[in-house]
Parts: structure tokens; sequence; C-alpha cells
């Protein structure tokens, strides 16, 4: 690997295993990053003492800008260890400030959101929603201004909830295999519809479901890479300069392809019914591949969605 793409931190590091800030380090050039709000501002959550619950210096939210192979970008990072990376007033507030910033201040620079959530702080649940909805309408915004933005996602917390929605209308999705994307997390569903419905320990189900490689082939998410600070560098530094057109032809085309994938696929049951009617070839063997087997797959597939 160049130096150029070796980044700040252990190359060799894990993403799922790494902390937010870890995270930011590894992905940036050394020493680039730059810190808006840093927690010895104290910008806490307002609600969360009610509750008498402990508070973060920076409510899990890390936003700042540095460099990436020597590009300038903007970047958010979830830690997801800090309250399951909830939204809040205060974490949502920095996320829809950088997106702003990154529109008015320098419209060619990409913006890389580090999503690691379980959605909605339930202790301050309007403020958290009216984060998400403020979010996406900022996301929207900046790709109307050709800014490409980008969800990495392989952490803890996985992307549930709101997090999930943010995810579906950045320009790329860039997953792991330990990645999960939706927006009912599985606790939620079996809460509410019982464990016949989805048992949420089964983590082989939930990884059928939810997981990097099933939504890699449904084209939820257009990169799949092995679960290394490194690799998600070298991918998000390959899309940095690639904002997809955001128009009202874009949104039809994935209207379409939304469709069509209906069509084919919403009467299964299971991941694995959809890899069979993919045709993939021993399904059931599927979680057992290599990343670059599972990379090979992908590519046998066509599996490709850069347009988002």
């Amino acid at each position: 690997m160049s130096e150029a793409l070796r980044g700040g931190e252990d190359h060799a590091a894990s993403w799922y295993e790494a902390s937010a800030r870890e995270r930011v380090a590894g992905l940036l050039d050394a020493a680039s990053f730059v810190e808006f709000v840093p927690p010895t501002q104290r910008e806490t959550s307002p609600h969360l003492h009610l509750f008498d619950l402990p508070v973060a210096f920076d409510d899990g939210m890390i936003v700042g800008s540095g460099r990436l192979a020597g590009e300038i970008v903007f970047v958010a990072a979830q830690e997801g260890r800090f309250m399951g990376g909830t939204f809040g007033e205060i974490a949502g507030a920095k996320l829809v400030g950088l997106l702003r910033a990154a529109r008015q201040e320098n419209a060619t620079a990409a913006v890389l959101l580090l999503l690691d959530s379980g959605g909605v702080r339930l202790q301050e649940a309007n403020a958290g929603e009216i984060a998400v909805s403020e979010t996406i309408r900022s996301i929207l915004e900046a790709r109307e201004a050709g800014v490409a933005v980008i969800a990495l996602i392989g952490g803890r917390a996985g992307t549930f909830g709101g997090a999930g929605l943010i995810a579906a209308c950045c320009s790329h999705v860039v997953v792991s295999e330990q990645a999960r994307i939706g927006v009912t997390g599985p606790e939620v569903i079996e809460t509410n519809q019982g464990v016949e419905e989805f048992d949420s320990r089964d983590r082989a189900l939930v990884w059928r479901i939810t997981g990097g490689r099933t939504r890699a082939l449904l084209g939820v998410a257009d990169r799949y890479v092995p679960d290394r600070i490194a690799s998600f560098r070298q991918v998000a530094a390959d899309l940095a300069n690639q904002a997809p057109p955001f128009d009202l032809a874009t949104l039809a085309a994935e209207q379409q392809r939304l469709e069509q994938r209906l069509r084919a696929y919403g009467a299964c049951r299971d991941s694995t019914g959809i890899w069979s009617a993919m045709g993939i070839a021993d399904p059931d063997r599927l979680a057992d591949l290599s990343d670059d087997g599972f990379a090979d797959l992908l590519a046998s597939l066509g599996a490709s969605h850069d347009a988002r």
C-alpha cells in the first residue's frame, strides 16, 4: 500500500473493534484532523441528567475536517459504545452543522459519515427524530450541490432506525461483513412481534437478514470491503471524487430498481431464499466465503450500484 493511502494509525486494525476516534485517526492522513466542537468545549446533552445517566463530552459524535490521500474531506463519526451511537440534540446538531459547512464552505470536498448507531436516543426522542430529519435534508442539499456523501458502515452498534434512513440517502454506502443495516432493529422487532417473528439472539439470522453481505447483494451497499480500517480508507479515497448525479432521473432509476427487487424477492421469507433466487450455488454456505471469495461472487453477479 502506498504511503498516500496508509493513514495515520495501524492500517491493519479492525474497523469493527476500533473506537470512533481510532477510525477517524486511521482513515485520515496522519495529524490532519481538525475537530469542530471538541470535548474540551463540554457540549453535552441537556437531557440525560434528568434520567441520572452519564454524559459524554462529545455526545458520541465527532465532527471535523482533515485530509484523505491529500484531499480535504469532512468527517463525522458516531461512537457506538456511548448509548449505542444514538441520535440526540447535540449529536444531531453537530452532524447537521458539518453537512451544512461542507456544502457552503467547500462543495468539492466529500463528506464521510462513519455511522455506528442503533437509531434515536429514547431519552430525547423528539430531539433525536428532528436531528434525523434535518440530517436527511442536509444530505440531500449537499448532494444537490455536488458533494459526495459517503457512508462507511461496519461498527458494533450497526446502522438502524434513523441511521439506516440516513445511509439510504448517501451517494455511496460502503460495508464490511460485520455491518448491519436496517430501519427496525432485531430487538425492536422481537419486542413488538415476538421471538417467533425474529429471534434477536440468533446472530446467524441477524447477519443473514441485515448483514453487510446481504446488503451488498441487494444493492443497499455499493462497495464491500474487508474489516480493516485501511480497506475503508482506500475505498473512501476512491469514492471521494465521485458524486453521482442527484436529479429526478436518478430518483426514477432508483425507484425502478426497488420495484424490480420487490417483484423478484418479495415472496422470500429469509435471505437464503433471495440468494437462491439470485442463482447463487449453495446459498447456505455464503457466510463461509472469505472476503476475496465474496468479492468474486459479487463480480460474477455484476452487483455494482455506483449510480445511487
